[in-house]
């Protein structure tokens, strides 16, 4: 018993090898996948019995039914005898029955015979005039459709089979925007190998409205541009890291960038408050830049590669998100975030990591506004909290009077820290996060005091020359200008 699976060529008969048509003028009978197929009428006919399995394709809602039904057919006949199953193309590219039936069949113990043919890809190189060899990404386009990223490079090429439909190709165009501009050129490559093929230049978010798309579309997406791609960027920084590279980036370690990873941090932060959209992308770069020389420095020490970082990362989002990849139900983020404590408290436990305080969760090294604003919610969770904000408030004034009362230095000081420990719980109460509220505080008094600073050297004065009285009419005007 042997199973041979004929690959028809992407057209017509001239598409045909001649090995696929001495195996198929020998075959006593011959499945095909589907009959609709430039080639089929001028297969050899003599004795040989063709079944194709087109009706399913109309019994049966989805193409993984279709495919299972066709693998179950064409297993049982070749269990009983030689069994020849021909599809379009090659046996090996876009066949989802393919893969299935190798994997059976060896399950089963019968030998398979693959005869390759012409598939959809080297007509499409044609038309296109590019060669595969230069980085061609090949993918299927049902399953991208069904993703909301595409797992492109976008530094090269793409081809994205099976765009039968123009329901199929506006989802694709929804994933594939998340990576390439609305407006982006692509091409669409309709027929490919037969005498009716069509290609079509345009824009991606107008691949859905062409009114050629088929059952032997698809479609192709340039490469987006250098320097455009993550892989790219974990070369470039492997390369400052290498013998050749640069001599500061070979010495650096996780410890000599401590710093630069917070100042990086904090200037994310800055583009945010100033609503500069375009300085963000620009310092999201270098924060990217601190995770990546970070895990290179770890290959090159053999601690760790950049695989386990996104591997950890990729396998926590899914774990701690089992509302969205589980069977869960949530109402409000509010649940959300309770799930995430239970879940994290969960692998702290599994991995004999579970920690002594409920507080050892925040990390020692924020800012002492903010690690006091989590410090406190984090407490409150379990009930460790005032029983209303008038309470709060009582505290707010004890505090400050107990700042009056203080006699040294060093209980003046203490005083303050208590004063501003309870300011912070009632900007919590209150729902204001207290360090971005400050952040904002300072960032109005630079551009009042920057207002000052202008207005008098406008006026050929000089700050100290001037009464507080006079600086205050300046504030005020800063004021009213909405600064």
């Amino acid at each position: 018993m042997t199973l041979t699976i004929v690959g028809l060529g992407p057209g017509d008969i001239e598409d045909l090898s001649r090995k696929a048509w001495r195996v198929l003028k020998q075959a006593q009978t011959v499945y095909l996948r589907t009959s609709q197929h430039g080639c089929v009428a001028c297969l050899p006919q003599n004795e040989t019995a063709y079944q194709s399995f087109d009706n399913l394709y109309e019994t049966i809602d989805d193409f993984d039914g279709v495919y299972s039904a066709i693998v179950e057919r064409v297993m049982a006949a070749a269990k009983v005898g030689d069994v020849v199953y021909a599809v379009p193309g090659d046996p090996l590219v876009g066949e989802s029955t393919t893969m299935r039936l190798l994997a059976q069949a060896k399950e089963a113990g019968i030998p398979v015979e693959i005869v390759n043919g012409i598939s959809f890809i080297e007509p499409i190189l044609a038309l296109v005039g590019i060669d595969g060899m230069e980085g061609l990404q090949i993918l299927d386009g049902i399953n991208l459709a069904m993703m909301h990223h595409p797992p492109i490079n976008p530094d090269y090429p793409a081809l994205l089979g099976q765009v039968y439909s123009r329901q199929l190709a506006s989802d694709l165009k929804l994933t594939l925007m998340n990576q390439y501009p609305d407006d982006f050129q692509v091409k669409l490559i309709h027929a490919a190998g037969s005498p009716d093929a069509i290609v079509e230049d345009l824009p991606l978010y107008e691949i859905d409205r062409s009114e050629h798309i088929a059952h032997l579309t698809a479609l192709y997406l340039p490469a987006l541009g250098k320097m455009s791609s993550f892989e790219q960027f974990q070369e470039i920084i492997a390369h400052l890291r290498a013998p050749e590279g640069c001599p500061w980036d070979q010495k650096q370690t996780h410890e000599s960038l401590r710093q630069y990873l917070i100042e990086e941090a904090y200037e994310v932060l800055e583009t945010i408050d100033n609503g500069d959209w375009q300085a963000l992308s620009e310092e999201l770069g270098d924060i990217l830049l601190q995770v990546v020389l970070h895990t290179q420095i770890a290959i090159d020490e053999g601690e760790f590669q950049m695989a386990d970082v996104l591997r950890y990362v990729n396998a926590k989002m899914i774990r701690r998100h089992p509302h969205v990849w589980g069977d869960v139900n949530v109402d409000n983020p509010d649940e959300v975030v309770t799930n995430w404590d239970a879940l994290k408290k969960q692998e702290h436990a599994e991995k004999g990591t579970e920690r002594k305080s409920l507080l050892d969760g925040i990390p020692k090294g924020l800012p002492a506004l903010l690690q006091s604003f989590q410090y406190q919610a984090k407490a409150a969770k379990p009930g460790f909290d005032w029983e209303c904000i008038e309470d709060v408030i009582a505290k707010v004034r004890e505090e400050i009077d107990e700042v009056l009362a203080a006699e040294t230095d060093a209980e003046r000081a203490e005083e303050i820290g208590d004063l501003l420990f309870v300011l912070v719980n009632w900007a919590r109460w209150l729902e204001v996060e207290p360090e971005t509220a400050l952040r904002e505080a300072n960032a109005k008094f630079y551009r009042r005091f920057n207002y000052i600073e202008t207005a008098l050297t406008e006026q050929g004065k000089a700050m100290t020359d001037c009464t507080l009285a006079e600086l205050d009419v300046l504030w005020n005007e800063a004021k009213g200008k909405g600064l």
